[in-house]
């Protein structure tokens, strides 16, 4: 059974077949764990199940799942630290309206998502074009990509300066742990988990990379069949279009990728092509601590509907 997930404030989300748990250490040290079933429409109707087009649905659920969980996280961390200002103040404490909070979380994700289009998207396109090489399709799509690659790094470099998202790489470290350890069928405890590395190769970070190298494969190809149709190379808002409009098939081929990387890890040619999405989880994961692999150890039981655990630890069901 193929499991992952994700790092959340000051928890990691797991996802199953068939279910999708989250679970997060309050400051009081106890573990709050939320489990909700889900079957993926790739299982729930064939034809989604077909390859590529399951890529582009399972990227759609986990972005779905990975803002609902990260909302979650929040809303809970929010009413901690409401508590903790109630407590100092000797107020009782008294649960805000979450509803006004929600639609900031909403505008907040739709801002998000329309920066990172034009800064990771529309900007590579914008600097490529002004070198004048926008009639060669390989050359101009290799800077696009390359500058892609280049704006994503500095990215992750920058955020990776910030001290509060050092928490938040270690639980993303301690969720690739435990589902390293899951995946050898060891038991599920720290120490087994403690084992093994940071770094995995169906990570998230990894499929970035994978993306920005199938876009410059699958848009050089569809420059060269605009060029050959219309008798000119795209210009800079056609060339947007035709490529945004490309970007389900480069997410659904990339997740084919990702899915045999996973597979075949252990093959000399894989191992080559995965190094560089594993160097740049070097800067995303860090070593956790016994306490986050403990988190993750329990989203993924709980992901997984195990009731027994080896964990002695304090957790409660929301």
């Amino acid at each position: 059974m193929s499991v992952g997930g994700q790092a959340v404030i000051e928890g990691v989300m797991m996802r199953s077949k068939d279910r999708f748990s989250t679970a997060m250490r309050i400051p009081s040290g106890e573990i709050v764990v939320k489990t909700e079933e889900y079957i993926s429409l790739t299982k729930r109707h064939k034809v989604l199940g077909l390859p590529v087009l399951r890529g582009v649905v399972t990227f759609a659920e986990m972005m779905v799942i990975g803002i609902k969980t990260l909302n979650l996280s929040a809303d809970i961390s929010m009413k901690e630290i409401e508590k903790e200002e109630a407590a100092a103040k000797g107020e009782e404490y008294i649960p805000k309206d979450k509803k006004s909070g929600k639609l900031v979380l909403t505008g907040t994700v739709v801002f998000a998502m329309l920066a990172g289009i034009g800064i990771f998207f529309f900007l590579p396109l914008v600097l490529a074009t002004l070198t004048g090489i926008e009639r060669d399709a390989l050359p101009f799509n290799l800077l696009a990509g390359a500058i892609r690659i280049i704006i994503f790094l500095v990215y992750i470099w920058g955020i990776s300066l910030f001290g509060e998202f050092k928490r938040v790489f270690q639980y993303h470290g301690a969720e690739h742990k435990s589902i390293y350890a899951f995946e050898n069928g060891e038991d599920m405890t720290t120490d087994n988990v403690a084992r093994h590395t940071t770094l995995h190769p169906r990570c998230g970070t990894s499929f970035i990379i994978i993306v920005a190298l199938m876009a410059i494969l699958v848009y050089s190809i569809s420059d060269t069949i605009f060029a050959a149709i219309t008798g000119s190379a795209p210009n800079l808002l056609e060339r947007f279009a035709v490529h945004f409009s490309l970007l389900p098939l480069v997410a659904g081929g990339s997740y084919e990728l990702l899915r045999l990387s996973g597979k075949t890890r252990n093959n000399p040619i894989t191992r080559f092509f995965i190094k560089p999405g594993l160097w740049l989880q070097k800067i995303t994961t860090k070593e956790p601590t016994v306490e986050q692999m403990e988190v993750a150890i329990v989203a993924l039981e709980s992901a997984l509907g195990i009731a027994e655990s080896k964990l002695s630890v304090k957790k409660t069901c929301l």
